[in-house]
């Protein structure tokens, strides 16, 4: 017997009846089973994505009306569909999300059926806020920072000292919104957290390999930049070494939902010795005495 409910049924059949096969795909993926959304599904809506003939905007607002639902388990599942969507489907699904004024509005949710929906409802507001940043830093940036090519050749490594100081501070703003998600071990206690835990941690690890290799152009730029760049530059760094540490642990937790250890990145720190120097550095200019 299927966990799904009535309500599921007859939400999926009604899109069944005007007939827009995606809708009722995103509302089979956001029934209200205690699952992670069907594979089945979700490669249903990725498929899509890629065809001329989809309207993006209407599959979009689907998973934004199952996002506006009483249940934490419809709306968790809603953004956990839509992170997935982000990840894997075409380029034209985060595109939309970015044009649009207004995203999920989930600052108040709480769902007061039991502890659980009480205690999920605050990884809900999290996630949220997280797609939302995810969304506009695409809108400032005109790229996903987990998409774009990283090494030597990469985006990051390569972009101009003003791209650079304009575009470190929104990859930073992402990674701060991840890293809310403030999740403990114990509270990964069921498929659909456990589902948005898993693409989170996967998206901090690109996000990761891009703040990095932002970081080496910005140092290999640092002594040829003018006063007011060093200093925005020197502030960025600063950011960053705090950051770190953050990072290392949110990793650490993919353990908790069975990903292998020596898939996590070891997260290293940097030398003291950087800092010291790009201070020096930065007092010269500021003609104090070391």
């Amino acid at each position: 017997m299927s966990g799904q409910t009535l309500t599921d049924r007859i939400a999926a059949a009604q899109y069944q009846l005007t007939g827009s096969e995606v809708s009722r795909a995103v509302c089979k993926a956001t029934t209200h089973e205690v699952m992670a959304p069907k594979k089945k599904h979700l490669e249903y809506l990725i498929s899509a994505t890629n065809a001329t003939n989809v309207n993006i905007p209407q599959m979009a607002d689907t998973l934004f009306e199952r996002a506006t639902n009483a249940s934490w388990i419809v709306v968790f599942k809603a953004l956990v569909t839509t992170h997935h969507m982000c990840v894997h489907g075409n380029e034209r699904f985060i595109q939309y999300l970015a044009s649009r004024t207004a995203l999920f509005n989930l600052s108040n949710f709480i769902d007061k059926t039991g502890s659980n929906g009480y205690d999920m409802s605050t990884f809900i507001r999290r996630y949220g806020r997280y797609l939302n940043e995810r969304a506009f830093a695409y809108r400032q940036m005109a790229f996903d920072f987990t998409k774009v090519k990283k090494g030597a050749e990469g985006v990051m490594r390569t972009m101009t000292p003003e791209k650079l100081l304009k575009g470190m501070p929104v990859l930073q703003t992402q990674i701060d919104t991840l890293l809310e998600f403030d999740v403990h071990p114990k509270e990964l206690n069921n498929p659909i957290i456990n589902a948005g835990f898993l693409l989170l941690f996967k998206d901090l690890v690109k996000l990761f390999a891009s703040y990095n290799d932002g970081v080496i152009n910005l140092l290999e730029k640092y002594f040829k930049m003018k006063k007011s760049d060093c200093k925005e530059a020197l502030e960025i760094y600063k950011r960053f070494l705090t950051r770190v540490t953050k990072i290392g642990e949110f990793m650490k937790l993919a353990e908790t939902v069975g990903v292998d250890k020596n898939d996590i990145p070891d997260i290293n720190y940097a030398p003291s010795s950087i800092l010291e120097s790009l201070e020096t550095h930065m007092n010269s200019l500021e003609g104090k005495k070391g």
